[in-house]
């Protein structure tokens, strides 16, 4: 094959053995020097290749431990996370179940605060109510004026303790209605029935004219010594006991009435009822019949009572002035305010229902 390069490339005819060798050194130098050159080259690349593989392996499997190192550790915290998880839908179910039951107590609570409430303005209602009744029996029974601006001022209060806006308007009537109250005249009902019992308990200790007994004058003989006669003692004594059997008395008055000891005391008992009869009359404001039965009872007491002693006096000085009194005084109506009252609880049962 070199021979026939080199006939090839000079077109001459080959030479000696020797030559051919060494242009065949001198041809194939640069090759072995390139080979040498270059198998250096590509085996330290190759080694160099080597051991930067070497390393991305090591760095790889470094980089692989610390990715399944750091794997096993999310898992791990995965798993924790699940379980706190896990806990903490059982808090939270938990939590519901207790807020569900809060909502229910509160909403039973709710109910029954609104019971109470309901039954406590019920209760309040009835209270007032009840009140303004007594104030109307005071006013038209008994005349206290006093007595039914108490309890209407008793019920006002009750009302505003309510605090209620729908009471407002009831709070109105019943404020016109103490103005009213308060602008009638005062009549001292009460007084003025004490008063007339108290004289009729007091007309069994009335003295009676024909009970009327003169003074007893000392005896005119002189009293008898100790030492003295003892049977002109005893004949003295016996005679002041005699003497004390009759006794005349001169009347002022030719017409006293001698009464039985039961017409005397049917007339005490007939003056009691003329005296009650006037308050019974005082408290249903029967002018009339009042100062009937006070006439009839000052008459009575004239007539037939010691009227020179202090206890029959000072009851006619009482009778006169009870007689003179204004009793006929017409008081005001208040039962708008208990008609109100009526009414809204009317309304407010029909709207509970």
């Amino acid at each position: 094959m070199s021979a026939q390069t080199q006939s090839v490339d000079t077109g001459k005819p080959p030479r000696s053995g020797k030559r051919s060798r060494s242009w065949v050194a001198a041809r194939v130098n640069p090759f072995l020097l390139l080979a040498l050159i270059f198998i250096p080259v590509m085996a330290w690349q190759w080694y160099d290749t080597r051991d930067q593989i070497a390393g991305l392996q090591h760095e790889l499997a470094k980089r692989l431990a610390e990715s399944d190192a750091s794997g096993k550790e999310s898992r791990n915290v995965a798993v924790e996370a699940t379980e706190a998880g896990r806990r903490i839908e059982t808090k939270v179910n938990l939590l519901e179940a207790k807020l569900a039951e809060s909502q229910s107590q509160q909403l039973a609570l709710e109910a029954l605060y609104q019971e109470l409430t309901r039954n406590r303005d019920e209760a309040t209602l009835e209270e007032i109510e009840q009140l303004l009744l007594i104030a109307n029996q005071q006013l038209q029974l008994a005349s206290n004026v006093k007595a039914a601006l108490i309890a209407m001022q008793e019920a006002d209060a009750r009302l505003q303790r309510i605090d209620r806006p729908q009471l407002s308007p009831l709070r109105k009537i019943l404020s016109q209605d103490m103005d009213v109250l308060k602008s009638a005249p005062y009549l001292d009902t009460v007084g003025i029935s004490l008063r007339l019992d108290n004289l009729a308990a007091s007309v069994d200790a009335l003295p009676l004219e024909m009970e009327l007994r003169p003074k007893e004058n000392a005896s005119s003989g002189g009293a008898i010594p100790e030492t003295g006669n003892i049977w002109l003692r005893f004949a003295r004594e016996a005679w002041e006991d005699v003497k004390r059997l009759v006794r005349i008395q001169y009347m002022n008055k030719p017409d006293i009435a001698l009464l039985s000891p039961s017409q005397a005391y049917f007339l005490r008992e007939n003056l009691k009822l003329r005296l009650l009869s006037a308050r019974h009359a005082l408290l249903a404001r029967d002018v009339a019949s009042f100062k009937a039965d006070l006439d009839a009872s000052v008459d009575w007491i004239s007539r037939y009572y010691d009227n020179e002693s202090k206890p029959v006096a000072n009851i006619l000085e009482s009778l006169h002035q009870l007689r003179n009194s204004e009793v006929g005084i017409e008081l005001p109506r208040i039962s708008a305010s208990l008609d109100a009252v009526r009414n809204y609880r009317i309304a407010r049962d029909r709207g509970n229902r």
